[in-house]
């Protein structure tokens, strides 16, 4: 299972699983596939698709991990300071603003605003993938300068699922949540994690999550407020242990099912909102992330600063959305089928343009610093 902490593994699986699901939906197979995507168990507590069971449900799991991993940074990593943090902090901004100036002046017109934040994500898993193929010479303060950015990008986007995607929140699910997470952080904070421990932990992560999606809150929320709760010993047991079935399986399932999607024909198919997540995400990160943390640099003074060619590596990396950028495409078009389809093509093709510009210039640096 050690393969799949690779973070090579990790993001050709999911191109492929993604590849694999593009190809599929346009096949005789495709309606099949896309009726199940659609199917709903008929469940009495919640009602959801077999696809929502994926974002709102498997994808929380990941989400999970990003917390964990965020509240690590933040305690004893790139964040633990505000000297340190506040280079990729700035940077994520700037990655965050950017693209949706850039996604707002193409797409403006016909009720396609609302599609801002689908350029503003960066994918952990995927950027620093193509980081470790290409980079090997980068020096290491190149990757955790990327990390550091991707984890405070993550929580922008958690902030935004917040606060720009839920509507109609019922308050008695949600105050019933708060105790479940605060005993969940508490238990892990007890003695060791056995077996009895571990089924507790897993029964009131569940409870949470189910009143969290009770309470019209996007679920996954659930899933960061667990991270964060977590005490840092279990949370690193438990972050090792779930990483290759995060890897292996929940991110390849997710890509796979957001990438269901039949491809339009016709004049005109594809319009605004698929070229401004086209423009957003690869031009529009490569320049807020650079510009971001260059001006962080001059204004904090930071002794030892990255250099321009490796700060421009690094924005060119964060312009591979994917994951979350699909996530958030799924949120905004929620009912919308068409629209939902040409944003899910345009984040695919955003993110492998990003990573191809990104990537490129990442081996340019890496094989400066070899020679």
């Amino acid at each position: 299972m050690n393969f799949l902490r690779s973070e090579r593994v990790a993001a050709l699986l999911l191109l492929g699983a993604a590849a694999v699901g593009l190809l599929l939906a346009n096949t005789p197979v495709g309606p099949a596939l896309l009726k199940a995507k659609t199917a709903h168990p008929g469940w009495a507590i919640l009602d959801l698709s077999a696809g929502h069971w994926v974002t709102d449900g498997l994808l929380a799991i990941f989400f999970f991990l990003a917390a964990v991993e965020l509240k690590q940074e933040l305690v004893s990593g790139e964040l633990s300071s505000l000297r340190s943090a506040l280079v990729p902090a700035v940077a994520a901004v700037g990655g965050v603003v950017v693209p949706a100036l850039v996604y707002l002046a193409v797409a403006h017109e016909g009720g396609l605003a609302g599609g801002w934040p689908i350029p503003t994500a960066t994918d952990i898993a995927f950027a620093l993938g193509v980081l470790a193929l290409v980079g090997r010479h980068l020096p290491t303060r190149v990757r955790a300068m990327l990390l550091a950015l991707a984890v405070i990008d993550d929580l922008i986007a958690i902030l935004i699922i917040a606060f720009f995607f839920t509507q109609g929140v019922a308050p008695l699910p949600l105050l019933l949540a708060l105790p479940v997470v605060v005993a969940f952080g508490w238990l892990s904070r007890r003695a060791r994690l056995g077996v009895a421990g571990g089924i507790a932990l897993a029964v009131l992560a569940i409870g949470a999550w189910i009143l969290v999606a009770l309470s019209g809150i996007h679920p996954t929320i659930a899933g960061v407020a667990l991270g964060l709760a977590m005490a840092g010993p279990v949370s690193r047991r438990v972050r090792h242990a779930l990483e290759p079935f995060s890897n292996g399986i929940i991110l390849p399932i997710f890509a796979f099912v957001a990438a269901l999607v039949v491809l339009p024909s016709g004049e005109g198919a594809l319009g605004p909102l698929f070229w401004g997540i086209l423009l957003a995400l690869p031009v529009g990160k490569l320049i807020g992330i650079t510009i971001g943390a260059a001006l962080a640099q001059r204004i904090g003074r930071t002794p030892n600063p990255i250099r321009l060619g490796d700060l421009v590596a690094i924005a060119g990396l964060g312009g591979v959305g994917f994951t979350v950028s699909l996530l958030m495409n799924e949120l905004a078009w929620k009912g919308e089928a068409g629209l939902t389809t040409e944003g899910t093509l345009a984040v695919l093709a955003a993110s492998v343009v990003a990573a191809l510009i990104g990537g490129t210039l990442a081996a340019l640096r890496s094989r400066a610093y070899r020679r």
